[in-house]
């Protein structure tokens, strides 16, 4: 396996020399290679630490949400989510305009010292006597605008320690967020101290950037041609589609589980964390072997098969039956769980003895009118949806990149990529409103139903536009596909 990422790291990321080779020697000597990759490390790094700023905290929104503020409701966790990527959505046009025109070290440290101070307002926003829920949204935002670990930090508890000369609380809540502050901070040393910025074209020679401050007199200019328009909007629309439903399946993941199975604010924080990392650990396994898929049958035929695997796993979560869950009284606290399934014996065996047994009741809310006539979601069922949404995701997720990456071309990518990023943003703004909304109101039979007929849109679009999903030098004839 180290062998493989030494041969990675030996191709060119465009061109088709030999390292070591005349023609490498003339299209980029050895210290600027080594450099190059040195820097793509520290940006491998800065996407892994960015990926983890949103999803360290996403199973223990709702419970936190719960504890620091009683007036919350459902409806509201839909806002808390996607405030996040509100503050991504605005600010990512202007910072990848700021990346087109100035050394690209600025907007990248600025965006991770404000990722630092909302994670720190985060962590206090169960200091204010009231109004918890909105410094919650607040701090969310300025993350966005700026589950492994997760599932570790619920061993802390709900009480945790306390700080008392700082009014600090680290419990499982707060303590993701202090994390994700302390690898912000780590982040930005990296990126002043090694990160170093290099362009370069088909050819894998340097192209001349205002961006890049060294000189070379092999630099060349960026090719000329237009870019396919068509394509670049259909990859944001097929883009907007991943994110959305994948962002909704976050979001939704610790309610449905605490409705559909009894399952307590630990409980939840845990097991969907444990559920999270898994789907994780199979991203990795996805992501290592796309690669050798997609030599053999292309990004776009990936791409396909990805949001067809993504609307089977959501087909499989709507809910068949007989059996309903069990419904959460206010005046009731009984914890019993009659007519016990398979499920529900694998739930029993996964609790643990707690301190804390003041959780209040658990189920499914009376409140929610669907939960007395709609089936509930048997677990098996749930994790095999799981398992297909994890597979179908990241495959969908990294071919969307690719293609779009190689439609540009070697033109400046700064503004394109904002507005993928913004539309990735809009995704899980929209995302998790709708499925807060929708969930709360009609239950998981309607909106999983929704979420299949968005992605055989997207799979109609995807055919619609197959054919234009190519790279800007095979569009202009530079490059045989």
């Amino acid at each position: 396996m180290a062998s493989l990422g030494v041969e990675a790291e030996q191709e060119p990321l465009l061109g088709h020399s030999i390292p070591g080779s005349r023609e490498w020697d003339i299209i980029e000597t050895e210290e600027h290679y080594k450099s190059r990759w040195r820097s793509i490390r520290i940006l491998y790094l800065t996407m892994f630490l960015s990926s983890v700023g949103f999803s360290i905290v996403i199973m223990s929104i709702w419970p936190y949400l719960q504890k620091i503020d009683h007036t919350a409701d459902a409806s509201f966790l839909g806002w808390v989510i996607a405030s996040f990527s509100l503050g991504q959505m605005v600010a990512s046009p202007i910072f990848g305009l700021w990346s087109n025109y100035r050394p690209r070290k600025e907007p990248l440290t600025v965006s991770i010292f404000i990722s630092v101070a909302a994670n720190c307002l985060y962590a206090y926003v169960q200091v204010p006597a009231s109004h918890n829920k909105y410094y919650m949204l607040v701090a969310r935002g300025l993350v966005g605008f700026g589950a492994v670990f997760q599932t570790c930090f619920a061993l802390i508890g709900e009480k945790g320690v306390t700080w008392a000369t700082i009014k600090l609380q680290i419990n499982m809540y707060t303590a993701p967020v202090l994390l994700g502050a302390f690898l912000g901070i780590l982040n930005i040393i990296l990126i002043l101290t090694v990160l170093r910025e290099h362009r370069v074209d088909d050819s894998g020679r340097q192209c001349k950037n205002i961006n890049f401050e060294e000189a070379s007199t092999d630099e060349v200019q960026v090719p000329q041609g237009n870019i396919d328009q068509v394509a670049v909007v259909a990859t944001n629309v097929l883009f907007f589609v991943i994110l959305f439903i994948f962002a909704l399946f976050e979001t939704i993941v610790t309610p449905l589980t605490m409705d559909m199975y009894a399952w307590t604010r630990e409980q939840a924080v845990l097991y969907d964390g444990i559920i999270l990392a898994a789907l994780g650990v199979e991203a990795v396994i996805i992501f290592m072997g796309i690669k050798l898929l997609s030599k053999k049958v292309g990004e776009r035929a990936i791409l396909l098969g990805g949001l067809i695997v993504v609307w089977v796993g959501f087909f499989i979560l709507l809910p068949w039956g007989h059996q309903f869950p069990k419904i959460q009284w206010e005046d009731l606290h009984n914890n019993s769980i009659p007519n016990t399934t398979f499920g529900e014996i694998i739930i029993t065996l996964w609790k643990i003895p707690r301190e804390d047994h003041n959780e209040g009741p658990t189920g499914c809310p009376v409140e929610q009118a669907w939960c007395l006539y709609t089936p509930m979601i048997h677990l098996a069922q749930f994790l095999t949806s799981a398992v297909l949404i994890g597979i179908g995701y990241p495959s969908c997720n990294v071919m969307s990149y690719t293609l779009y990456s190689k439609i540009l071309g070697p033109k400046p990518q700064g503004v394109y990529m904002g507005w993928l990023t913004a539309s990735g943003s809009a995704a899980r703004i929209l995302g998790p409103v709708f499925i807060s909304q929708v969930y709360a109101a009609w239950g998981p039979r309607w909106a999983f139903s929704l979420v299949c007929g968005m992605v055989v849109l997207a799979i109609t679009l995807l055919g619609v536009v197959y054919r234009r999903l190519i790279a800007f030098s095979v569009r202009h004839g530079r490059i045989q596909e």
